[in-house]
């Protein structure tokens, strides 16, 4: 047996992808599930139909050849869930949730942040999971108690998805997935009884971490007939920067699904950021840690789903590329789209977003294109922050640096051809696209001995095609400091 499955639990929908050992995709199932926005700023997700589609798509690939299964996640979104029962307590409350911004401000106010960035690399922001823990076992009656006596688990998706797969015999995470929930010390690699303390949360509600590689246990013979291994673990685009081989310090990626996600890898080095980026967990393998820097964008492809969804100007994706060439240039429309708030290095939850630039011959196709345009300006925001941040921590800058993308946005030509312009660098899409899932399955199968170690792996990273900025200097900065009025504005509103 050969095969590695990767299960790519998304924001938006689930997958899975089966890998043979030559690391080659050979076949896929994808199923969305219902988004739930129970008021302005708040997002929600129904645990089981996780779980459903989740199972429904692993069912899809699993064969008799399957070795192991690997898992990665969208990253801190909340589950709690009763032990005896393994059923929730709540929906799930998603990473792009707002709700718990007054209480991180006040947490701020009252001076915590540096101990909170000291300690975890993050920023005191409702994107994390341990302000979004509190307030389920809050808001749900007899939670805290329950919690406090061991009732109940907490996990990000992915020690959710462990824990039914192994039948309630597992409750573990992986070291990149704490890194997120804000409760744990990314310097001693342990979950923190003060930063417990300071946000509410019972240290019994917390899974076990262990490394990226290593035994989450197997699965429920119910489910797939027999036994599986489940023998990688690791945050979407922690999985992806391993799946795109940045595993030298000073590589960057950026992934394009719902929202936009950049790592550098810093390597054995933690860097603290002077632009308000995070510093992270890239991976823990053999016990031994790599860092990054990280910039969140919270929206990405969901402002094309916005187009399709919420505007009704297009009915497929697809269509905003072949939108946004006939799009009049000149127009100058600027979409800032703070739907659920500014990510780095902004940091502004209250914000919303904003159209600016309309004129009475705006139409549907300059919409698709500042749309487009918006994921092209906000990566230049994090890259920027980035380069800067390594110059300072003695990393160099030069001017040959390459961004590698990937995710679903990474398929637009027309995007990352604005991608390459805007940046004023290269823009490196290689032949597998698909790298959240493979950077899991090639944890699994390194785990087993089925795939290569880390040389060797990124010894078989290949381009697929680079695109070169085109745009002239003049140009590229007119553009880009139209956006900064735009939102600077936005942020006044």
């Amino acid at each position: 047996m050969t095969d590695i499955v990767a299960l790519d639990q998304g924001t938006t929908s689930s997958r899975a992808i089966r890998f043979g050992a030559d690391l080659r995709v050979q076949a896929v199932a994808q199923q969305e599930f219902p988004q739930i926005y129970p008021a302005p700023g708040w997002v929600e997700h129904d645990p089981q139909a996780i779980w459903q589609t989740t199972l429904a798509c692993a069912r899809k690939v699993v064969t008799d050849r399957t070795a192991a299964i690997g898992i990665t996640n969208q990253r801190e979104t909340v589950v709690i869930w009763d032990r005896a029962t393994g059923r929730p307590i709540h929906n799930a409350i998603v990473w792009q949730d707002r709700r718990t911004a007054d209480t991180c401000a006040a947490l701020a106010a009252s001076g915590h942040g540096p101990e909170v960035s000291f300690k975890t690399g993050l920023l005191l922001d409702p994107y994390f999971s341990a302000t979004k823990i509190g307030w389920i076992l809050d808001s749900v009656p007899g939670a805290r108690a329950q919690a406090e006596a061991g009732a109940l688990a907490f996990g990000t998706i992915d020690a959710f998805l462990i824990w039914r797969l192994t039948g309630g015999r597992v409750h573990a995470t992986d070291a990149t997935n704490a890194a997120r929930t804000m409760l744990y010390d990314i310097g001693r690699g342990q979950w923190d009884a003060e930063l417990c303390r300071l946000f509410g949360v019972p240290e019994a509600l917390l899974p076990e971490v262990r490394d990226c590689a290593d035994d989450f246990g197997t699965t429920d013979p119910a489910h797939f007939g027999r036994a599986i291994p489940i023998a990688g673990v690791a945050g979407d685009q922690q999985a992806a920067t391993m799946g795109q081989a940045c595993f030298a310090p000073g590589m960057m990626k950026s992934t394009y699904g719902t929202g936009c996600f950049a790592l550098m890898n810093t390597g054995a080095r933690r860097v603290a950021s002077g632009h308000r980026l995070l510093s992270t967990i890239a991976w823990r393998l053999d016990g031994q840690v790599s860092y990054a820097l990280e910039g969140s964008i919270f929206i990405a492809g969901a402002v094309v789903q916005w187009l399709r969804d919420g505007l009704g100007v297009i009915e497929t994706a697809s269509q905003t590329q072949a939108l946004a060439e006939a799009a009049d240039p000149a127009q100058g429309v600027v979409i800032v789209p703070a739907f659920t708030g500014l990510g780095a290095p902004y940091w502004r939850p209250e914000t919303r977003g904003a159209v600016l630039g309309l004129t009475r011959n705006s139409g549907r196709a300059e919409m698709a294109r500042a749309a487009l345009e918006s994921v092209g300006y906000q990566t230049r925001d994090l890259w920027a922050a980035m380069r800067a941040d390594w110059a300072a921590a003695g990393g160099g800058e030069g001017p040959d640096t390459v961004l590698r993308v990937d995710g679903g946005m990474a398929s637009s030509d027309w995007t990352m051809q604005f991608l390459a312009d805007i940046l004023g660098a290269p823009v490196d899409r290689p032949v597998v696209t698909e790298t959240t899932a493979l950077g899991a399955a090639w944890l699994a199968g390194y785990r087993l001995g089925i795939c290569p170690g880390l040389a060797d792996f990124a010894a078989t990273w290949a381009l697929e095609r680079r695109f070169d900025p085109a745009m002239p200097d003049a140009e590229r900065s007119a553009k880009y400091a139209r956006w900064q009025r735009a939102v600077a504005a936005t942020m006044a509103f």
